[in-house]
């Protein structure tokens, strides 16, 4: 739903990062269709249909020898010409300051961090100006506090440009803390769907990821997880 954040959760192997790809086309469904208002997906028109899509996947490639401020621009290569113009330049520049980036613009990517680089990346799709933001484990490699930082960046933009923005979260809390609703995913399939609340039991929990749990709940009703059992993680390991 436009101008409200999906988190995609579940186990290693679930097919979260699968169901990324195949909302953005590169992997075909094996039925049922996609839609995105009147305009229905189809693979001879797979370019159209990705233009209006800011995708960062787990694997980003490398793109040695680039700057930051660079490869921020490439999420808009299809509005570029041979030559840059200043709007362009702004607007990247806006990107990357509004994510504490700009003193690394000039940086080569490949000597940032695996953080900064996730964060670099994150600005390229926004870049795109898209409809739709699909973000594959955009925190991964980044500390507690980028974590929110990025995090809190993506509900409001979410929020202020009204966006549909799909996000696959391994940690349970920070999913339950940012996202409006939940799919959990496993086996290949959509166990539950809802908000954080209705998704997150301790019932799924054990059958879903093998682990006993306790749920605990802010005063706004977000659960808040907890592994109690280190006998059960262990196993499940």
């Amino acid at each position: 739903m436009a101008g409200q954040v999906t988190g995609i959760v579940g186990p290693n192997g679930a097919g979260k990062s699968t169901f990324l790809r195949t909302l953005f086309g590169d992997h075909a469904a094996r039925r049922g269709s996609l839609r995105l208002g009147e305009e229905q997906y189809s693979p001879a028109h797979r370019r159209k249909w990705q233009a209006r899509i800011g995708f960062m996947p787990q694997d980003n490639g490398s793109h040695g020898g680039l700057t930051a401020l660079e490869v921020v621009l490439l999420g808009s290569i299809e509005h570029l010409s041979l030559r840059l113009n200043d709007v362009a330049l702004r607007r990247a520049a806006s990107v990357l300051d509004r994510l504490g980036m700009i003193d690394l613009s000039q940086r080569r990517v490949e000597t940032l961090s695996g953080g900064q680089r996730q964060l670099v990346y994150f600005a390229q799709a926004l870049m795109r100006e898209p409809a739709v933001l699909l973000l594959d484990e955009p925190v991964s490699a980044l500390d507690m506090r980028h974590q929110m930082l990025l995090m809190k960046q993506v509900r409001e933009i979410t929020r202020q440009r009204r966006i549909i923005t799909i996000v696959v979260l391994h940690d349970l809390n920070l999913a339950a803390s940012f996202a409006d609703r939940l799919i959990m995913i496993h086996d290949g399939k959509a166990e539950v769907d809802g908000i954080p609340r209705d998704v997150l039991s301790s019932q799924l929990l054990e059958r879903v990821y093998g682990v006993q749990t306790r749920l605990h709940y802010d005063p706004d009703g977000r659960p808040w997880v907890h592994v109690h059992d280190a006998n059960e993680v262990h196993r499940a390991v």
